[in-house]
């Protein structure tokens, strides 16, 4: 039995346990409704996808009372901060807060008292864990046809929580594996006319970045994709944009994306390419995952895999100067722009709160530059930054910094082997984001980086909280589409701020999920948004925020996640999902549904 689902022999009433509540015009249909299909109807689906179809409940249904059953808990208590094993399990998501509804008291979490009822949340009522396209459709068109709400989950992986949804019907597209490598993929267009793409890779909607990095580094190839075991190339990550440590050597993931095979809103399994159904690939490359159809098969470009230098820096500085540390950031920043603009990529924390009473301010991180082997150049490239924190960490007696070219990879493939070791990511627990792109102008100048660092040092503190952030834009792509003017810009659905941006800056608040009451929990959240977050939105308003990333409950979203794309992907949203089977939250039209997306608002 998949972890989390129950088989569907048995009743429907068994399977249920949501709490429906009235329906009515402009609702989706929910379970205890007249409208809710019944359990002949749902065996005829499973049928129709050829024995796919399950019941859903948490995977931690068996840790609670009047089902406790100790074997089955301590199995999921030892698996539950696994990210294989959550994206494998159609009842839950990588992040825990997701699968849960707080404020109707519908919680069924892993380390909470086994007295505790567990109830269903937003984890969906059925599952169809599909294993071909058709059974896809065979999903699409019954959740069309009895007015069900829809959600797609691949890996999990979200911030958003878009891949769980109360009273829904799920299409797992996890089991899509298959990996097609084609030497000159052609997309051809009316009147016999043909482009040629190169080389390129057809990736089914399931296969994870650990899964692709191993196929194509067996062929010394490489894609731009993320770095995730468990996070699918073919779902929200690259239809939301796609970062990646080689962005600066060969721009977002979407921006490599060639072709996608979709199941419309309609149930047709439709291509769509710069020859075919163009306006539905530009808004697949950057409008969001689970938006304008169910992704079954993306084709990506590949690239003949080339060496990789990387570069390890950081500063420590003793907490009673706490001005110099937030001045050394700002010199970090302000020369990351040269760095970037030589193709250096990759990620950093900043640590603004120590631990324990004697733990320095730090920050740490690591920077790429793919197609590089002149490791005495990075290191050229490195010192004027090593100067500046030499003459500002002067004024903290005890402060001590390092930026060292320390090592040059053979192949992107032996980097990702090293970076992604494992056979899972640690996830699980609870997560809310607030997060910004900051653009290549402001930190141009000194002034601009010292704004950002002031901005950064307000950010509320606790022993936990990291900022973390993405140098995984710019450099020459970037610097090749600002020389195109809006023409290039306006290629894909990928908000145009990402063409501006140095630097995707994120920073989570948790929570105790067994512990935390509703009230704490949107404290928190209000603290994120509205603390925090406008903070950020401050610093530059006419920026954004990446969609896969970002806050939940960012305002005016449509302006933070897409800038002037919008309304075009509205357009796009409106042609090819008139009736809105597909609202996601935070989604390209989700503005005319409720939070759940359940009912449309008046």
């Amino acid at each position: 039995m998949v972890g989390g689902a129950i088989l569907l022999a048995l009743s429907t009433a068994a399977v249920l346990g949501a709490v429906a509540a009235g329906g009515g015009p402009g609702c989706r249909c929910r379970p205890r409704e007249p409208c809710w299909p019944s359990a002949q109807a749902w065996q005829g689906l499973n049928r129709s996808v050829d024995g796919a179809l399950v019941g859903l409940k948490p995977f931690s249904f068996p840790c609670h009372d009047p089902n406790f059953d100790a074997a089955a808990c301590d199995s999921v208590r030892l698996q539950s901060n696994g990210s294989i094993w959550r994206a494998s399990n159609p009842g839950g998501v990588q992040w825990e807060n997701w699968d849960a509804l707080p404020a109707e008291n519908q919680t069924c979490y892993v380390h909470s008292a086994r007295g505790i009822p567990c109830r269903q949340g937003r984890v969906p009522v059925y599952a169809v864990l599909a294993r071909r396209a058709d059974h896809v459709q065979e999903a699409v068109r019954f959740a069309a046809k009895n007015n069900i709400k829809l959600v797609i989950k691949n890996s999990g992986h979200d911030f958003l929580g878009r891949s769980a949804g109360r009273d829904s019907l799920q299409i797992s597209t996890y089991r899509l594996k298959n990996i097609a490598f084609t030497d000159n993929f052609v997309t051809k267009g009316p009147h016999g006319r043909e482009v040629s793409h190169g080389a390129a890779v057809h990736v089914g909607g399931g296969v994870g970045l650990r899964e692709l990095y191993n196929a194509v580094g067996e062929r010394n190839l490489v894609v731009v994709a993320g770095l995730s075991h468990t996070v699918a190339a073919a779902g929200g990550y690259v239809q939301g944009g796609g970062h990646s440590p080689l962005g600066a050597w060969k721009g977002m993931g979407s921006d490599n994306a060639l072709e996608f095979e979709v199941v419309s809103a309609e149930g047709k399994l439709v291509i769509a390419n710069d020859q075919q159904n163009s306006d539905l690939f530009w808004a697949l490359r950057g409008g969001g995952g689970g938006t304008f159809g169910v992704v079954t098969r993306v084709t990506l470009r590949t690239w003949p895999d080339v060496p990789i230098q990387r570069t390890v820096y950081g500063i420590e500085v003793p907490r009673q100067y706490e001005s110099v540390f937030w001045a050394a950031l700002a010199d970090f920043h302000h020369h990351l722009v040269v760095l970037n603009d030589a193709g250096g990529a990759g990620y950093y924390d900043i640590k603004p709160s120590p631990l324990n009473a004697t733990a320095p301010l730090a920050l740490s991180g690591i920077l790429q530059f793919a197609n590089r082997t002149d490791t005495a150049a990075i290191q050229a490239l490195c010192k004027p930054l090593q100067a500046a924190w030499n003459a500002t960490l002067a004024g903290a007696p005890g402060a001590w910094s390092y930026f060292v070219a320390d090592k040059l990879h053979n192949s992107t493939h032996d980097m990702f082997n090293e970076y992604l070791p494992k056979d899972r990511d640690t996830l699980g627990g609870t997560v809310i984001l607030t997060s910004r792109l900051v653009s290549r102008e402001l930190l141009s100048t000194q002034e601009g980086a010292v704004r950002l660092s002031d901005t950064l040092s307000r950010l509320k503190r606790s022993p936990s909280r990291v900022i973390t952030g993405h140098v995984v834009a710019g450099g020459p792509p970037a610097g090749a589409i600002r020389q195109q003017g809006s023409g290039g810009e306006d290629a894909t659905g990928l908000t145009p701020a990402w063409r501006r941006t140095l630097t995707h800056l994120t920073a989570g608040q948790g929570w105790d999920p067994a512990v935390a009451t509703w009230e704490e929990q949107r404290a928190i959240m209000d603290s994120v948004t509205n603390g925090d977050g406008a903070l950020l939105r401050a610093l530059e308003p006419d920026m954004g925020a990446y969609l896969n990333e970002a806050d939940v409950n960012e305002p005016n979203f449509q302006q933070a996640f897409w800038g002037s794309h919008y309304p075009r992907l509205l357009r796009v949203k409106q042609r090819w999902d008139p009736r809105g089977l597909f609202i996601v939250k935070s989604g390209v039209g989700s503005e005319g549904w409720d939070a759940d997306g359940l009912c449309r608002l008046k």
